[in-house]
């Protein structure tokens, strides 16, 4: 997955519409299959937080579930009105948006069924930083969290590892979407008061896509 990153290291990334090419459109239906079965593993909430929404990518399969609420949180306005422009009527009128941070949701304790986070770990290199979303999920949420991130163990992110010792020393390499190791962010997910649900990996074995779901512990 190549999501192009319009900001700096370690923020959210508001994600650009994907040219319609056959291989990403087949991504596309993947990343929607995969959505729909955490959702399903969290026991499909009823109340769901998308943060940060970007593009609003997956707010048509938020809204597959008829009784759902969906709230949309962004730090760009701008982009939450991208966002709306583009969705279909029937989804749009589905999702109440506002300007927030995953660092800092505008919301109070417990606010939410589900906290559903597709596209900002991979761009977060700093365990500090993805504990300090994680701690502000486990606040807000008050029993799940969908959570997808690039993890190793696995064919690209050995390939993605070997090129990246392969550049000339000084060479300036940017980094911008990091993969994680499995082991690290499951004890982060433990240390902020998670327990894994399960995990869904884009291709087993091959890509470094997973979904993990949370439950707060003793939830």
């Amino acid at each position: 997955m190549n999501e192009s990153a319009r900001n700096k290291p370690g923020m959210e990334h508001s994600v650009p519409e994907h040219p319609h090419t056959l291989g990403r459109r087949l991504s596309s239906w993947r990343d929607a299959q995969l959505a729909r079965m955490a959702l399903r593993d969290a026991g499909e909430p009823g109340l769901v937080l998308d943060v940060p929404s970007g593009s609003g990518r997956f707010w048509p399969v938020l809204a597959e579930h008829a009784n759902r609420v969906i709230l949309a949180a962004d730090p760009s306005t701008d982009t939450l009105a991208h966002a709306e422009a583009q969705t279909a009527n029937e989804v749009r009128k589905r999702i109440r948006t506002f300007q927030s941070s995953a660092f800092s949701i505008g919301l109070s304790a417990n606010a939410v069924d589900c906290i559903f986070c597709m596209r900002l770990f991979h761009h977060l290199g700093d365990s500090e930083k993805r504990g300090a979303v994680l701690d502000e999920f486990h606040r807000v949420t008050r029993d799940t969290a969908i959570v997808a991130l690039w993890v190793d163990g696995n064919v690209k992110a050995w390939r993605r590892k070997r090129q990246l010792g392969q550049l000339a020393p000084g060479t300036f390499a940017p980094r911008n979407r990091f993969v994680v190791c499995r082991s690290d962010i499951e004890a982060e997910f433990s240390h902020a008061g998670f327990r894994i649900v399960g995990h869904r990996d884009f291709l087993p074995g091959y890509a470094m896509w997973r979904v993990y779901v949370l439950r707060k512990a003793g939830e």
